[in-house]
């Protein structure tokens, strides 16, 4: 299905562009800059981009048929369309819980989502990215950034890719975009669990609301989207929302 991509030379943020024209734009319109000024991560943090040299750009997307409680859905959408695409140019990615791309220990994709409601549904969500394409280096303190040229030594055209990513999003968001959309989220749940960064694995892991440091590994997430680790000493399982647990890298 066609749908909008309007490329700016430079804004503050496109999160924000795409609010300022959230009501007099279509659902799935793509607003694309080539340099922000106010580029917003997770955390309230920046995002490092070099001018020109990645994609920078925000979803606009209406899924006023998306109950609140199902908004995670977004962000599996999000992801595997990222992750796709990546496959696609010879790139093995993972997801990173909840919504970070990574390739091995190296994040090559943030994003920032922002719902907006309605009653019990989605009126609106403001779908951030940052995908590093054509940066080699980085002067940022980002402990492990890396793009598609660090992995694939190849440089890419902005428009080509943007358009080529983007539909690979669209795709999975009209597949949800039903009246009736349990079982295709069913579908979408398996895919993402199937991509998850460190799924099965034991690594080591800091519990933000106690500070203790121990070794889990992620066995999958629950209902309300939260991360569920099992730990390695004492086989006890836990939930944790965003921002209650901290991924070590391994030395």
């Amino acid at each position: 299905m066609a749908y909008s991509i309007k490329w700016f030379d430079t804004v503050d943020s496109t999160n924000y562009e795409a609010l300022r024209q959230s009501e007099i734009s279509e659902d799935f319109t793509v607003f694309a800059a080539k340099f922000q000024t106010n580029g917003r991560g997770q955390k309230g943090k920046s995002w490092e981009s070099a001018v020109g040299e990645n994609l920078t750009f925000s979803i606009l997307v209406k899924p006023n048929f998306l109950k609140v409680e199902d908004q995670f859905l977004i962000s599996e959408v999000v992801t595997l369309g990222i992750v796709n695409y990546l496959s696609k140019i010879g790139i093995d990615a993972k997801i990173k819980w909840p919504n970070d791309i990574y390739v091995k220990d190296k994040k090559i994709c943030g994003i920032l989502i922002e719902h907006y409601i309605s009653g019990d549904k989605l009126s609106a969500s403001i779908i951030g990215i940052g995908l590093n394409l054509n940066q080699g280096k980085f002067n940022s303190d980002a402990p492990n950034p890396t793009s598609v040229i660090n992995e694939t030594g190849i440089i890419s055209d902005l428009d080509k890719e943007l358009g080529r990513l983007t539909s690979q999003i669209n795709d999975l968001y009209r597949k949800i975009n039903i009246k009736s959309y349990e079982r295709a989220a069913e579908k979408m749940n398996g895919k993402y669990l199937g991509k998850l960064y460190r799924l099965n694995e034991y690594h080591r892991y800091v519990d933000l609301n106690t500070n203790e440091e121990y070794e889990a590994k992620i066995t999958g997430i629950d209902k309300c989207a939260c991360l569920l680790l099992e730990r390695r000493d004492d086989g006890s399982s836990k939930s944790y929302a965003f921002k209650e647990i901290r991924y070590l890298l391994d030395s």
